[in-house]
């Protein structure tokens, strides 16, 4: 009986020492667990400023991604759909579209129509895809310049983005250098970037100018857009004569009167 005695008192001791073993465990795994929220509350803190940074920096250049959904999950690399992975939904769309003309998308003239159709907004809004960096390409050159620099007359084809429908016209560019210049074909190409794009004429000046403020740190930028209107023209007021002239003048162009006069002569002259 007594070894019998011993034996379970033996399991007992053993049991409690198993018991404490446990408990002496569980106070590390705790810890270690505490440790582990604070790591991660501090890298979730870390890749919100992150992704702050990055959208501020994508606000800035205007690379035209500024709302982009890809930029809103950190689990993601920023790669949005090819601009072929696109076209399939956007053929369905217009299909649709013309069903609900009323028209037979299977008759002949319209089989292909809404593949053609996507294609061609695809183009008409490629300045989704262009940054300002990239048409730049290094095109900024030092030169002792300081004399005002026009180019004007650039064409311009957008499309309105409250009736999806085009407006074009022409493009004038003024800026007084402060010893760079820039490729002049990389101003007509600045107005691409931001033309090709859903537009109102407002924003398309300003954003122009502002481009070019970026691209070589001018001591003023001066640009005049002259548009029509497809949505005056075609729908509502139908007035096909009218014609709608924006400007943005930024540093010297807008202080300084004189130097104002000089590029809006030099814009209009013939």
């Amino acid at each position: 009986m007594k070894p019998q005695t011993s034996e379970q008192n033996g399991s007992s001791q053993n049991g409690d020492s198993a018991a404490d073993a446990v408990s002496v465990a569980t106070i590390p795994t705790a810890e270690a667990s505490a440790a582990s929220s604070t790591d991660l509350a501090v890298s979730k803190s870390s890749q919100q400023l992150k992704l702050e940074m990055l959208n501020m920096e994508l606000a800035s250049n205007g690379s035209g991604h500024e709302k982009c959904t890809f930029h809103h999950d950190l689990e993601l690399d920023h790669k949005p759909p090819t601009r072929e992975a696109l076209l399939p939904d956007m053929a369905r769309s217009y299909r649709l579209l013309l069903g609900g003309l009323g028209e037979n998308p299977d008759r002949q003239g319209l089989i292909k129509t809404p593949e053609r159709a996507a294609k061609a907004m695809l183009y008409f809004t490629k300045g989704y895809d262009q940054s300002l960096e990239d048409v730049l390409n290094g095109a900024v050159f030092d030169e002792d310049h300081d004399e005002m620099v026009v180019v004007k007359d650039i064409e311009m084809f957008s499309m309105c983005e409250h009736h999806l429908v085009p407006f074009y016209g022409k493009v004038s560019i003024g800026y007084l250098p402060c010893n760079k210049i820039l490729g002049l074909s990389k101003l007509a190409r600045i107005v691409e970037i931001f033309s090709r794009r859903l537009q109102v004429q407002e924003r398309l000046t300003k954003q122009i100018a502002v481009a070019v403020t970026q691209a070589v740190q001018p001591a003023g930028v001066a640009v005049v857009v002259e548009g029509v209107h497809m949505c005056m023209v075609m729908r509502g007021v139908q007035k096909i004569n009218s014609k709608t002239v924006t400007s943005t003048m930024l540093g010297v162009f807008r202080d300084d009167p004189k130097t104002r006069e000089e590029f809006l002569n030099l814009v209009n002259s013939k």
